[in-house]
């Protein structure tokens, strides 16, 4: 007869400490600081492993071969903080967030865009610490969130604060809830030993399954009164860069999380009722695969994207020195308006307008309002390249 995973692994398990919240008694979970005890065993998942390894070896790799890495990067965080956001709850899209950042925002939800705003200057600040040598640690993980929550819904939830009262995890109330995190007096020694465990050198393991096993450990932990999943995505994309994994922040698994999101979230608990460690790192290593795959492939279209319209543009005579202008200013900007991209690109409106004539006569833009003034202009091939499975999540 099978032995169960929860009694095979019972030194992997944490405990539960009752806590009252609300007048009712709770079981909350403590979590065993990392690593696991038997550690995790890697004998079946050398091939997923080495097949992960590769992929973002590829992905890091094409970076390099993007004409400005940064046209990439700039709309590729915007799409990870967009998707990160839905898996939270947030309505907005691609378009919202660009045209809120644009401030350019009649009908956008406004405050689903200013929370996806808020990632990206969160991720930006982490990132930039990183490079400036600052180590990954608890201090600067309340920094980002600081910033993650800064305006918006979240920032009446201690911005930069760990938390002092009981959370949880769905349900109404703790009594009711999927999962209840550990109680306040006993997360500061959660949290050492984490970032204990972040700090420490595992020769035994690969750091694609260290980050594995951080991001359940700060998901378990969730240490904020808000934003916990959104800050636990990015600490692995975090600890990748810090270790040189990855020069640039291109490979985030949101859309995996969210298009896998119930078995997502089953890992999660089967982590802390099985200790099932194994199951949650296979599951971990096909999205960094398919993830990074992703990006290879986006890049690639990126690349003829780009080159086919700009010869196009090329083709126009005259017209095409401001045309390729306003155009190198839509590959940053995929959605703009005539004031805005005459006010970054210190033309007067009737050139732009003149030059948006040509790149809308071309295919290559779109007008999308209809309407004669306050018209927005969309890089439409771009917009729709990068938009792929950032469809907000059913209410």
């Amino acid at each position: 007869m099978p032995v169960h995973p929860s009694r095979r692994h019972q030194s992997r398990l944490g405990h539960y400490e009752t806590t009252s919240v609300g007048g009712e008694n709770v079981r909350a979970y403590v979590p065993m600081p990392l690593p696991p005890d038997p550690p995790v065993d890697l004998t079946g998942h050398q091939a997923a492993l080495e097949l992960a390894n590769q992929t973002v070896g590829r992905l890091d790799g094409i970076a390099s071969v993007l004409p400005d890495p940064s046209l990439f990067l700039y709309m590729y965080i915007r799409k990870e903080a967009l998707l990160s956001s839905q898996i939270e709850g947030t309505q907005s899209s691609l378009s919202d967030l660009l045209l809120y950042e644009a401030e350019e925002a009649p009908g956008v939800p406004v405050d689903d865009a200013r929370e996806v705003s808020n990632y990206v200057a969160a991720m930006d600040h982490g990132l930039r610490r990183l490079r400036e040598g600052f180590p990954l640690s608890l201090r600067l993980i309340r920094e980002i969130h600081a910033i993650l929550l800064a305006k918006g819904r979240g920032q009446y939830k201690d911005p930069g604060e760990f938390r002092l009262s009981q959370n949880w995890i769905g349900g109404t109330r703790p009594g009711n809830a999927r999962f209840v995190p550990p109680p306040p007096h006993v997360m500061p020694a959660c949290l050492g030993d984490l970032e204990t465990f972040i700090h420490t050198e595992t020769p035994d393991l690969p750091l694609l399954a260290k980050a594995a096993l951080v991001h359940v450990q700060f998901e378990t932990i969730h240490p904020f009164l808000d934003g916990n999943g959104r800050l636990g995505r990015l600490l692995i994309t975090f600890l990748l860069c810090e270790h040189g994994v990855l020069r640039e922040p291109l490979l985030y698994l949101s859309l995996f999380f969210k298009q896998n999101r119930a078995a997502y979230y089953e890992h999660l608990q089967a982590v802390r009722e099985d200790g099932a460690w194994e199951d949650w790192l296979a599951f971990f290593l096909r999205g960094v695969s398919e993830t990074a795959r992703q990006g290879i492939q986006t890049a690639q279209s990126l690349l003829r994207l780009f080159g086919t319209d700009r010869a196009r543009i090329e083709d126009l005579g005259r017209p095409a020195a401001t045309a390729l202008r306003l155009y190198q200013f839509l590959q940053r900007r995929a959605l703009t308006t005539i004031q805005d991209a005459a006010r970054h690109l210190g033309l007067s409106q009737p050139t732009v307008t003149s030059a948006l004539m040509h790149l809308q006569a071309l295919n290559i833009v779109r007008e999308t309002t209809g309407r004669q003034r306050g018209r927005v202009f969309v890089y439409g091939a771009f917009l729709d390249l990068l938009s792929e499975g950032t469809d907000p999540l059913p209410r």
